[in-house]
């Protein structure tokens, strides 16, 4: 079996080094969205707002940077695991969580440190949960878990895992916005590390099921962090604690995400998110999605 997921979950804990610079969390923040036309800004590109995410001598750092800082080696170590041998062809992301200790630098030296926690046996499919801690010289910087699903994969006799389900509140969302996804958006996020073919060539595509190219879970991820924090956090990338979703379908360049968010307590603050495709009758994008915030 190309998973053993015994031997994934018992290896020693992998170390690798992280550098980043203001040109990779430009090149992020572009890969996202940052600087593109939005139905509430007229002249984006040169908007105070956006040029926080995109000039060197404003610039913030959006905490969802953490899961391409270094070349987005999270996911690139966790599959290359003891115990793990996969197909990309298979690999799907299942969800993602990020946890904020501080505000991300915009330059940085750190070490990740990598383990397996659990190994989820779904029948049809396996989910692998990766886990990164990163740390720099003056303590934590943030926690990673990521949630791969591995078509095929399952049937060993495994642990199916906790469900996480989230129901959304019975009352109109607080907050409504769309961004549109470019057509070039997945060849120039993946330039922040995440090389998959599948969000690039046809073929490959049409091997693991699609009529075409898909957009990355983790873009999607960004362009929804970032909105949310420019509509429901003033701008403020600092308020963010920790953001989760589960990624619930598919996204095509070219379509148009809509974002519906629910404000919660105030103590700690917290928002719910659900995103879908607005051109496809709404079909679910992300689900399950919490931000944290102060």
């Amino acid at each position: 079996m190309p998973i053993d997921a015994a031997k994934a979950t018992s290896a020693e804990p992998r170390t690798c080094e992280l550098a980043w610079d203001h040109k990779d969390v430009q090149l992020y923040h572009l890969g996202i969205g940052a600087g593109a036309a939005t139905p509430e800004k007229a002249h984006p590109a040169t908007d105070p707002d956006e040029l926080r995410y995109t000039l060197e001598s404003a610039l913030h750092v959006l905490p969802s940077f953490a899961t391409v800082a270094g070349g987005g080696m999270a996911v690139a170590g966790g599959l290359s695991a003891p115990g793990i041998d996969v197909d990309l062809a298979a690999v799907l992301h299942g969800g993602q969580s990020v946890t904020v200790h501080r505000p991300l630098p915009v330059r940085g030296r750190a070490t990740q440190t990598s383990t397996v926690p659990a190994v989820h046996d779904k029948t049809k499919a396996a989910v692998i949960v990766l886990r990164s801690e990163v740390a720099d010289d003056d303590g934590p910087l943030w926690t990673c878990d990521t949630q791969i699903f591995v078509r095929g994969e399952g049937g060993f006799g495994g642990d199916r895992g906790p469900s996480a389900r989230i129901d959304l509140p019975d009352r109109a969302p607080d907050l409504t916005c769309e961004r549109h996804i470019r057509e070039d958006q997945a060849l120039l996020y993946r330039l922040s590390g995440d090389w998959n073919p599948l969000h690039a060539d046809p073929g490959f595509a049409k091997l693991a099921g699609f009529d075409r190219p898909i957009l990355h879970g983790l873009c999607s991820y960004g362009v929804t962090l970032k909105a949310v924090v420019d509509t429901a956090l003033d701008g403020d990338v600092s308020r963010v604690r920790a953001y989760t979703t589960r990624f619930a379908g598919v996204v095509f360049p070219g379509e148009t995400l809509r974002l519906r968010m629910w404000r919660e307590a105030p103590e700690p603050g917290r928002i719910q998110v659900a995103v879908t495709a607005a051109d496809r009758d709404d079909a679910p994008v992300l689900a399950d999605t919490v931000i944290e915030h102060s």
